[in-house]
């Protein structure tokens, strides 16, 4: 039977569909081990409708070498639909089994080294020790910024020792007065009669009290000097008759600094140079650790330290404030009398002031005398100023009855 041509062309469509794919279509094993993009599966390139498109003989070329001068990137671009780069990296350039890296367009070579296994990282030092390191090459003033700060943990160490050391026992300063103390101190500050009445008489200085003069020392009262100057006075019996206990200090009165400071042409010591004979103290004041000077302010009493034993000057205002010209006469003062006296040339220009602004203040405005009364009391004992305004209701009773008994404690 003779095949038309018809025949001939409907036979020739049903074995090209019906036929199987040519061989060489065939992906190879190799490739199979390849991960292709789902949409590189859905979406095949527009050469791929045209049956001489061969994909096998493409993907066989690219894995031996043959391939195009664009490693095919153009044609896979165009299949995938977006602008990726899809590079088979191949064994021989990465050291591993061909994959395919999926990254945006760049240099092929990268995804290899990317696919290179880590290389250990080499120890170094942190960054900041390394530019410390050249900050001080640099810098020489490092090195004296380090020096101040051992200098300063140094201190800081010390301070700590300091607050481990054993407390002060305060409890003989605050004991309180007994029932009988008491009575014969209010009696004295309050019950009635003649105020002219003589309450005390300290015969080694002359000082007596009247009980008006007394009356100063009720809450509320400004210390008068007849109060102030036969308290000094039971200080200095104090230390004679303990002297293992206080320190050796002078105590002057408080008329003294007026007469040194307000002569006819302001500073005169030759007004005061007999007060401080051999014969009248039996010492001289540079054998003394302190020297204590009231210095009265109009109304407002001060307390001035010549510290013989740290060479310092020190100003203590329990409001406060601070005069350098009472330091300043000061100074003059003890090189005069020491070169005077004990025939010794002493430069005081090198000695510091201090101002104690860590001293207790007064929070009212009368109780500035007895502030500084209690300022000597514990600077001639050698103990730090452990009190507060708080205590000083207690202080008048308790300086009351060292008067009344002629006899500080």
């Amino acid at each position: 039977m003779t095949a038309t041509a018809a025949d001939f062309s409907r036979n020739h469509r049903k074995r090209h569909i019906d036929s199987p794919l040519p061989r060489h279509f065939h992906v190879p094993q190799r490739l199979s081990r390849l991960r292709f993009s789902p949409c590189v599966l859905f979406a095949p390139p527009p050469e791929a409708r045209s049956f001489a498109f061969d994909m096998g003989n493409y993907a066989s070329g690219l894995l031996c070498g043959r391939r195009p001068r664009d490693d095919g990137r153009e044609v896979c671009g165009r299949w995938v639909g977006v602008s990726r780069d899809l590079t088979v990296v191949t064994e021989e350039e990465a050291g591993t089994t061909a994959h395919l890296v999926n990254r945006g367009v760049g240099d092929a070579r990268k995804a290899a080294l990317e696919a290179l296994p880590p290389r250990p990282r080499e120890k170094r030092k942190p960054f900041y020790l390394e530019a410390l390191e050249g900050a001080r090459q640099r810098d020489p003033r490092l090195e004296a910024l380090g020096s101040e700060v051992r200098l300063q943990v140094e201190k800081l160490a010390e301070i700590r020792k300091s607050d481990k050391a054993p407390k002060e026992d305060l409890s003989e300063l605050f004991k309180p007065l007994t029932t009988e103390e008491e009575n014969e101190v209010n009696d004295c500050l309050y019950s009635r009669g003649p105020s002219s009445i003589v309450l005390v008489l300290h015969e080694s200085s002359n000082i007596e009290i009247s009980k008006e003069k007394f009356r100063c020392l009720r809450p509320g009262g400004w210390l008068n000097d007849e109060v102030i100057n036969l308290y000094l006075e039971l200080l200095k019996e104090r230390e004679k008759r303990e002297p293992k206990r206080f320190l050796k200090c002078h105590f002057f009165n408080t008329f003294f600094y007026k007469k040194l400071a307000c002569g006819k042409n302001g500073y005169d010591y030759k007004s005061v140079r007999r007060w401080t004979t051999h014969r009248k103290l039996g010492y001289e004041l540079i054998e003394c650790d302190k020297i204590f000077v009231p210095v009265h302010k109009d109304i407002h009493w001060c307390l001035a330290i010549i510290n013989m034993k740290e060479n310092t000057f020190q100003y203590l205002d329990s409001l406060g404030g601070m005069d350098r010209d009472v330091l300043r006469i000061l100074a003059s003062y003890i090189a005069e009398e020491v070169k005077d006296k004990s025939n010794k040339v002493i430069d005081t220009s090198s000695w510091h002031e201090e101002l104690i602004d860590y001293i207790p203040l007064q929070q009212n405005g009368w109780d500035c005398g007895m502030f500084m009364l209690k300022y000597i009391d514990f600077h001639s004992r050698g103990l730090s100023l452990s009190f507060s305004q708080e205590h000083m209701e207690y202080f008048r009773k308790r300086t009351a009855k060292e008067i009344l008994r002629l006899r500080a404690d």
